[in-house]
């Protein structure tokens, strides 16, 4: 069974989708890749997952890093889990490229490249946005490149880091 809760941000709405036991989701309403047929078919309650993750927001929205992570699932493949793992690396009002992030699966990989553009399309679906913190990632050249969520959010969100 797959269980969801609404949660009202600064920046706007926001699903959490989890399974009982651990968060699966986290999404801006309406965002790019926003599972539509998932939310339809669970069912929406509070669980204390729920409010973990809540907590873990009202920390992260009052400007302040949280010192715990609710528990995640991720149900992606294994070359989108290894983004996401060097997604938590990245440090709270820090920010990684998608070439550096390339970099680092490839020599994990023992192989000279990897494609940017691959993690590009990694970052871009995480399932569970803000605590993996896909608003880190940015253009070579320090630019703010797409976001599922806008770029009105991936702004706001880096933002609200450098207070």
């Amino acid at each position: 069974m797959i269980y969801t809760y609404h949660y009202t941000s600064p920046l706007g709405g926001i699903t959490l989708a989890g399974d009982g036991e651990s968060l699966t989701g986290l999404w801006f309403d309406g965002q790019k890749y926003f599972p539509h047929k998932l939310i339809s078919e669970s069912v929406e309650t509070k669980l204390p997952l729920f409010n973990q993750t809540c907590n873990w927001l009202d920390i992260y929205f009052g400007g302040k890093i949280p010192d715990f992570t609710p528990p995640v699932r991720l149900q992606t493949t294994p070359f989108r889990k290894e983004v996401y793992d060097i997604l938590l690396t990245i440090p709270y009002g820090h920010t990684m490229t998608y070439g550096e992030i390339a970099n680092i699966i490839a020599k994990a990989k023992g192989t000279e490249r990897m494609s940017a553009q691959a993690v590009g399309g990694a970052v871009g679906h995480n399932p569970v946005s803000i605590i993996i913190p896909c608003h880190r990632v940015v253009g070579a050249d320090g630019s703010l490149t797409g976001y599922a969520g806008g770029l009105d959010k991936k702004t706001a969100l880096l933002n609200l880091e450098k207070r």
